[in-house]
């Protein structure tokens, strides 16, 4: 079977544009029916239009064309695993601004691109295990100082209802409406959203704890709440110290 080329482009959210990705491969001749897009978020690989890619058009001998190793996932370490899987899956990945991915070589020299490969993916590997290793060692620092500094998140803990966390979790990812959750504690309303707010600070903390990179998207997406909620949450554990601000 013939060899074919596709193109992936992607950007993080449906107000962001794909402009500038679809010129980059329009002018190295692609067709509109082999550039596959995405509109999500890199933090995962639960999109459509990648996962078509991978499990369904790709297959070996062909070529994936991106622009930026990032449009394949936001963390290196998931770029490299990424990367390993098409390399065993004998799929070329070009990467535009990576022009030594670009060079086709002749026929018997194919290892050199191989090589190229090769050394891609060990770098990314150390570099991702070095990050993991650096922001896990500065938020235990963080936690830590917190912790001799006797830092206190505002009031006095509250005592949790039975099946509390069980409740909390179905109301925050919407399976159930504010008002049942609220009946189900037998809470007041007041009562409910002061215990909620001290959870997802307490949720926070953990991912801190677990080494998790927590900003104001993670919380935002693992925790279903709104943007002002989110960045109210991030900047209370940067200004305890617990996380470094970016």
């Amino acid at each position: 079977m013939e060899s074919r080329t596709y193109y992936y482009a992607r950007v993080s959210s449906t107000s962001q544009k794909l402009d500038s990705q679809y010129d980059a491969f329009k002018a190295l001749g692609a067709s509109d029916r082999d550039i596959i897009t995405d509109k999500a978020s890199g933090k995962d690989l639960n999109r459509p239009g990648y996962l078509a890619l991978k499990n369904t058009i790709l297959r070996e001998g062909d070529t994936l064309v991106i622009t930026r190793l990032d449009r394949l996932a936001r963390t290196k370490e998931l770029i490299k695993d990424e990367l390993q899987f098409f390399r065993d899956h004998k799929i070329r990945v070009k990467v535009l601004d990576l022009p030594t991915t670009m060079t086709d070589f002749p026929e018997g020299q194919e290892w050199i691109s191989d090589m190229v490969n090769n050394i891609l993916i060990e770098v990314l590997s150390t570099i991702a295990q070095r990050e993991r290793e650096n922001l896990r060692t500065r938020q235990r620092a963080g936690i830590d100082s917190a912790r001799q500094r006797n830092v206190k998140f505002g009031r006095p803990s509250m005592k949790k209802p039975e099946h509390w966390l069980k409740i909390y979790n179905d109301w925050r990812h919407k399976n159930i409406p504010a008002e049942k959750a609220i009946e189900l504690t037998g809470l007041k309303r007041s009562s409910f959203y002061k215990l909620a707010d001290d959870q997802l600070i307490e949720d926070a903390i953990k991912d801190v704890e677990n080494g998790v990179d927590v900003s104001i998207g993670h919380i935002q997406r693992e925790y279903w709440v709104s943007f002002p909620k989110a960045k109210e949450v991030y900047d209370l554990l940067v200004s305890k110290g617990i996380i470094e601000k970016r």
